[in-house]
């Protein structure tokens, strides 16, 4: 790889393609609309978390895990268990809703 120039032959070559790009409206238009954003968008995040699908097997996990949290939770008394569970709990509900009423069809 070489620092300099490009050959005569090479450059005419990209000149070519760098032209042909600039032509070419559509990839302009999609360039200029996907810009990437440090923010994720609150309106995608909402679709996607509406559009979520959950596995029988990933609610029965959820569920065994929470239970276990639970109980461990109400033995020891500890904070961080507890703590734990409530933040797994409403997870774990809102998936077995998803789960429910995909398999009532509605």
């Amino acid at each position: 790889m070489s620092i300099g120039r490009l050959p005569e032959n090479e450059q005419r070559i990209l000149d070519e393609m760098e032209r042909a790009l600039r032509r070419d409206r559509r990839l302009a238009r999609r360039l200029r609309t996907h810009r990437v954003s440090r923010r994720p968008d609150p309106a995608r995040i909402l679709a996607r978390l509406a559009s979520y699908r959950p596995r029988g097997m990933t609610v029965a996990v959820l569920l065994a895990v929470s239970a276990g949290l639970m109980v461990a939770g109400i033995v020891t008394s500890e904070p961080g268990v507890i703590w734990a569970f409530a933040a797994l709990w409403p997870l774990t509900m809102f998936a077995a809703f998803r789960l429910l009423c995909r398999w009532c069809g509605s």
